[in-house]
């Protein structure tokens, strides 16, 4: 029962960084409609950012924290202004297409800056400790990260829902031009929801650095379990997301547990299960093309 509730709480704790890492991913589909397949990379590149500050100039897991998301913000920016702002009428193979080519070219970049070998971000002393539940230990580090992956589910949700900022996005998506005409610049709106994915994203690659580690071809496997998470829980759905974080977080940690050669292979069944089942996944809605 101990090793049970052991591995139900490595396995909720590493739903809730994917949830971390593909909720950006989430919210720019469901709010713009982009399919970012970028993302990522702008996670590698947060994890890398927060490595060199750690390792370089500075010891402070919590400056690395603060730095990483404002540098992959600062990319996400340029990104969207120069390169997918064009796209948004072209439909998603473009954007497709463009982003696929843009995370090669950050892939490149990455092994030019950090090279190849395995790298981490050592866990804060603050956190590095372990708290006794019900007589068992758990490392304090991997229960805040479930604290902070609900903090912010509950945050997004919040804002999309309750907000007269997240009804003017929904609006925005649906009808672009009426909002353009009731004075809203909805331009600036879009590429501020793309810049928080970016911030997400960045944050994401820090706070994961010390469980996941960094290597060559991290953003595309994390990008593989990210759209896996994203199909399941529904595209755009944040509560689909979350949801979907959580079962193939435990199913995965599970499946290395008792079945190791085939873990992904669960995941993978699960979700082409849920699509027989739910074509829009468990949570999602239609999205329409275009």
């Amino acid at each position: 029962m101990d090793i049970l509730i052991a591995q139900m709480v490595n396995g909720l704790s590493y739903g809730m960084l994917l949830f971390v890492i593909t909720c950006g991913l989430a919210l720019v589909f469901g709010i713009l409609g982009v399919l970012n397949l970028a993302h990522g990379s702008l996670y590698m590149i947060g994890g890398y950012v927060g490595y060199s500050v750690t390792a370089t100039y500075t010891q402070s897991f919590w400056l690395a924290l603060l730095t990483a998301p404002l540098v992959v913000a600062f990319i996400a920016l340029i990104m969207e202004r120069t390169l997918l702002h064009y796209t948004y009428k072209l439909g998603h193979l473009s954007q497709v297409l463009l982003t696929l080519g843009v995370a090669y070219v950050f892939h490149d970049i990455a092994k030019i800056i950090w090279g190849t070998n395995v790298l981490s971000i050592r866990v804060p002393e603050s956190l590095a400790g372990s708290v006794s539940i019900a007589g068992q230990l758990f490392p304090l580090y991997r229960l805040v990260i479930i604290a902070v992956g609900i903090v912010i589910a509950v945050g997004i949700w919040w804002v999309q829902n309750k907000t007269r900022w997240g009804a003017i996005i929904r609006a925005g998506l649906s009808d672009r031009e009426m909002i353009g005409a009731l004075g809203v610049n909805i331009s600036l709106v879009f590429t501020s929801v793309f810049v928080l994915g970016g911030i997400l994203a960045g944050f994401g690659g820090v706070v994961a650095a010390p469980i996941l580690g960094l290597y060559p071809d991290m953003e595309f496997q994390t990008l593989i379990l990210a759209l896996v998470v994203l199909v399941i829980g529904g595209l755009g759905s944040i509560a689909g997301t979350f949801t979907a974080s959580i079962l193939v977080g435990v199913l995965e940690t599970f499946g290395r547990y008792l079945v190791p050669e085939l873990s992904m292979f669960l995941v993978f069944t699960l979700m082409a299960i849920i699509l027989v089942w739910r074509p829009n996944g468990l949570l999602g809605k239609q999205v329409a093309e275009g």
